[in-house]
């Protein structure tokens, strides 16, 4: 197992090269660079003459606990050990690289019941995977833990609305000032492109100007152009991607011209539209892990809608459904002949889909439904596209992302 190391110098000498493959590697005989060797009393220790400084045995030690259990006592279940290391990792490396050993050890070594102490809390670096983690462990939390959790949590919701919101307001309501058109429009609210174009052929050559002879403007929104239902698998591989659809439903529900519902599922069924007004609420509401009955959840979605044109129904799933699959499937397709845009993405984070139901995608292409994972930076854009009923096969071709077969 090779170990996240940080380059001192961009072009290394001789010497940064040998100490980086020696705290890649680490040391002793079994993985050490053996370029010349000294006799101890336990063997032959490999340097490759390279004799480490006190920073990088700090590194060195950091890593050992994480990566080479095999040889060393590794975390153990102390706490104050524990402690001492999410200190020294967050001193010694970057943010980036902290976030991926901590969940490195929450799964090499079992650390997940040190999150249910409020002292390792205040000690982690938080980011999404830990907030899954959180959840997962939310029912189980004592008292004094649990409102630590909800304060690590709350940075990183706070942080991914700042990365996401302006984004998202900026993407829906621009498709949302263009989803209704106006042929007598106010000045200040003609749309100057497609204006010119409609009117291309009333060129004055002599004039070098266009007479325009039909105005395109935007027209007025209505209170609720759009109804945006988020149906959302909460099942364990999903853990990610509930944390992305609270936050983007609690973003979407702020603007005023959509209504947004947020639907979260296993085998029962939660409404947690009333909380959208503070996504650590949602995020709270959710309770990771469990089966999975898909068409239970659309059921209850399918009630929910009121005019099915101005309908879009996102399900966050990867499509393993461990109800009545065949139930589900007559469901979708009445879904999606109501008029519904229906939507379906296999992963809303960044780490792409997981695994998921091939069968189901293809069902579900059968019927013109593209089913694909997204990332969060592309979700708004996704959503705008929808309001604007583009063609969402095209739109991923462009962003390059692979439709599930």
């Amino acid at each position: 197992m090779t170990h996240p190391v940080t380059p001192n110098a961009q072009l290394p000498t001789s010497t940064e090269r040998l100490r980086r493959w020696r705290l890649i590697l680490g040391g002793g005989a079994a993985d050490g660079i053996c370029v010349q060797g000294q006799e101890t009393g336990q063997g032959t220790e490999m340097t490759a003459g390279l004799n480490l400084n006190t920073t990088d045995q700090a590194i060195d030690q950091a890593l050992t606990a994480l990566y080479d259990r095999e040889r060393s006592a590794g975390l153990g279940a102390s706490s104050p050990k524990v402690a001492r290391w999410l200190g020294d990792i967050r001193t010694y490396f970057p943010t980036s690289v902290v976030k991926v050993m901590q969940q490195d050890a929450l799964e090499r070594l079992n650390l997940r019941q040190m999150l249910l102490e409020p002292e390792m809390l205040e000690a982690v670096e938080p980011d999404v995977h830990l907030v899954s983690n959180l959840l997962s462990l939310s029912q189980v939390m004592p008292g004094k833990t649990k409102e630590t959790a909800r304060i690590v949590v709350r940075r990183v919701v706070e942080d991914l609305l700042r990365k996401l919101e302006n984004p998202t307001r900026q993407a829906i309501l621009g498709s949302l000032n263009r989803a209704t058109r106006n042929r007598r429009p106010r000045h200040h609210e003609i749309d100057w492109h497609r204006t010119i174009r409609a009117n291309l052929k009333h060129y004055q050559p002599d004039y070098h100007s266009i007479i325009p002879e039909t105005r395109i403007g935007y027209g007025r929104k209505r209170s609720a152009l759009r109804e945006i239902i988020l149906c959302v698998d909460q099942s364990g591989s999903m853990a990610a991607s509930v944390v992305y659809a609270g936050i983007f439903s609690a973003v979407l529900a702020s603007l005023p011209a959509i209504k947004t519902q947020l639907v979260v599922f296993d085998t029962a069924v939660v409404d947690l539209t009333e909380m959208l007004q503070d996504p650590v609420d949602v995020l709270f509401g959710t309770q990771l892990g469990g089966g999975t009955d898909i068409n239970q959840a659309l059921a209850y979605c399918q009630a929910l809608v009121r005019h099915p044109q101005e309908t879009i129904l996102v399900l966050i799933s990867d499509l393993y459904e461990g109800g009545n699959q065949t139930e589900m499937r007559k469901r979708i397709h009445s879904l999606v002949a109501s008029g519904i845009q229906f939507i379906t993405l296999l992963a809303l984070n960044d780490q792409g889909a997981p695994c998921y139901d091939h069968d189901n995608t293809h069902f579900l292409a059968s019927l013109g439904v593209p089913a694909f994972a997204c990332t969060p930076d592309l979700f708004p854009d996704l959503m705008a596209a929808a309001i604007n009923r583009q063609d969402l096969k095209q739109w991923a071709a462009t962003q390059e992302i692979a439709i599930a077969r």
